[in-house]
Formats: C-alpha cells, sequence, structure tokens
C-alpha cells in the first residue's frame, strides 16, 4: 500500500507520481485535495484503504489547480462514485478544458539537456501525463471561510501558476497545502528547500510571486506542498526562502 503520513492529526500526506495528494478526516469522513496522475488512481485509493476507509467516504474533493499531475484520481473518483469536485471559482473553466493552462511536451524540447528533464519526462509520461482529462461538472467553492467539508478547510486565493490556483489553510492545525504556489523540490531542480516551480509550469510569472505574499500572512508552520517533502517552518520563513531563490523572477 502507498505509504501514508499524518502530518497532523487526522492530515495525511501520501505520494503519487513525484506529486502529493492530501486526505483530511473527520469521524468516518474525508476530504480529499489534488489527485496525483491518472496512473496515481491505485496509490490514493490504496492511501485511503490505508487509513480504514474506501473512496466512497470521501465527502468532497478539492482542486489547487487543473493541471494533469492533480487531476488523476479527483476524476476517477468523481465519474465512478459521483463524488464532487470544488475549485476556485476562475479554476471552473480550466478544470472543464474549456481552456488548458499547462505546459505541452513541445515546451519541454529545447530543455531534454537540462537536469533531470528526460527521466522525469519519461516517467511521468508512463504515469498519464499525456492523456486528457476534465472534470465533468465542477463547482466553486465561496471565497470566504471554511469550507463544509470534512476538515473545515480554508481556500487562499494564490492565482499564477494558474489562473485560478488555491491553496488551502487547515488554522485549527496551524497546516498549509499550498499545491504547486510554492513547493519544496521538484525533480527539475537542483535544490531542496521552499521554492517556485521552474517559470516553464507557470501560466502567470507575476502573478506567482504575489501570490506568495498571500501565504506570508497565514498562521502556519507545516508547509505540505503539491511537490516535495512536507516541511515544520514558519510560513513566512518559507516564503521568504523561495522569493530568495526566485531571484530576479
Amino acid at each position: 500500500m502507498t505509504p501514508v503520513d499524518e502530518v497532523a492529526p487526522n492530515v495525511f500526506c501520501a505520494a503519487g507520481t513525484d506529486v502529493n495528494v492530501v486526505i483530511l478526516r473527520d469521524g468516518d469522513a474525508l476530504t480529499l485535495i489534488d489527485g496525483g496522475y491518472p496512473g496515481d488512481v491505485a496509490a490514493v485509493e490504496g492511501a485511503i484503504r490505508s487509513l480504514g476507509h474506501r473512496p466512497e467516504d470521501v465527502q468532497g474533493m478539492l482542486l489547487t489547480h487543473a493541471h494533469i499531475d492533480h487531476m488523476g484520481a479527483i476524476v476517477s473518483f468523481h465519474e465512478r462514485y459521483g463524488i464532487p469536485v470544488f475549485t476556485d471559482p476562475t479554476e471552473v473553466a480550466h478544470a472543464r478544458r474549456e481552456h488548458l493552462e499547462q505546459a505541452t511536451a513541445k515546451d519541454f524540447l529545447p530543455m531534454l539537456h537540462r537536469h533531470g528533464v528526460l527521466p522525469w519526462l519519461l516517467r511521468v509520461a508512463r504515469a498519464g501525463a499525456t492523456r486528457h482529462l476534465s472534470v465533468r461538472e465542477p463547482h466553486a467553492f465561496p471565497s470566504e471561510g471554511p469550507l463544509d467539508l470534512p476538515g473545515a478547510p480554508v481556500p487562499v486565493a494564490t492565482h499564477g501558476h494558474t489562473s485560478g490556483h488555491a491553496a488551502f489553510h487547515l488554522p485549527q492545525h496551524g497546516v498549509i497545502v499550498t499545491g504547486d504556489a510554492l513547493v519544496t523540490a521538484h525533480p527539475l531542480s537542483k535544490v531542496r528547500g521552499p521554492q517556485l516551480l521552474p517559470p516553464v509550469f507557470d501560466h502567470g510569472k507575476t502573478d506567482t510571486l504575489a501570490a506568495l505574499d498571500r501565504l506570508a500572512t497565514l498562521d502556519a508552520r507545516t508547509l505540505v506542498p503539491g511537490h516535495g517533502p512536507v516541511l515544520s517552518v514558519p510560513i513566512s520563513a518559507a516564503v521568504d526562502e523561495a522569493r530568495e531563490r526566485a531571484g530576479g523572477r
């Protein structure tokens, strides 16, 4: 079964193919945040079952953003079990694939000689990176306050990586699920620690930096990123480190 780490009481992080998924538990009910690649569906289901639950126990699913590496189990469970999917209002059209804000294979051709690019491309291709996925009926979550879902996550607009990217704050635990607004590692990066993703992945580079301002104001000391290991550090310090690494971006 997929290893699952409890990063705070009833807050679990599991790994897909170079990407993280998060499970929130409240009694017998679950919330799933992100879902890995299409090839990670079995791993996500295994993580849920390792907690003594079934996918049917998921009451709602949250997308930080509608990139293929976060949609796998979200789309599968939505179609198989009718579990509702929620995302930032701006991201709804992207989740439906009315438009696409995602790097394609041609964007990586000039980068094949760079650190980690070719092995990573082969690995994610096997995980379904070239598949076309869309969410049939995504719902826009309210812009303010905790959501009425297990774990009571609070959406935080962090637009930039995509037009409607969102993070999710768990203030009762001091946890922030940052998605791709702030990560701690990536196969295409030579460094570990708080950082932005390589620019090729971002839809709006100026907004990506501005999104860090929203994160820096939160009361959180546990950072659960979309990519890389969980990090115990005040989010303001993580933002400062990411900004320093970003340099002139």
